[in-house]
């Protein structure tokens, strides 16, 4: 119940902000496009930080399983593919987020 009731306050607070959020009219400031290309950037940077960071301990849990085990280096070879696969995903969703705030800019 108590989960339901923090869905719907915390969806509806999003609604309401919205509208305010995209209230704004007027100019474009050279400034904030200035700064959105460098926090694109700097996001960009984190996340294949993270990703890359992720991948190494992942390859090296599954290099260490086969070792230790050879005989399912099968099964571990297909899921640490299927788990890198997943963490490139995250990369990949910031650099589509990225490319929106570069090019499809809703702030202006």
């Amino acid at each position: 119940m108590r989960k339901g009731l923090l869905i719907v306050l915390n969806t509806a607070a999003l609604v309401f902000a919205a509208g305010a959020a995209f209230a704004a009219e007027g100019a474009v400031d050279p400034g904030v496009v200035s700064m959105i290309a460098i926090a694109t950037a700097i996001g960009m940077g984190l996340a294949a930080l993270g990703c890359g960071i992720g991948m190494g301990f992942g390859l090296k849990g599954a290099c260490e399983g086969t070792a230790r085990n050879p005989d399912v280096s099968g099964k571990i070879t297909v899921t640490m593919l299927i788990g890198l696969a997943m963490i490139e995903s995250l990369a990949i969703y910031t650099l589509v987020v990225d490319l929106i705030l570069l090019f499809a800019n809703p702030y202006m």
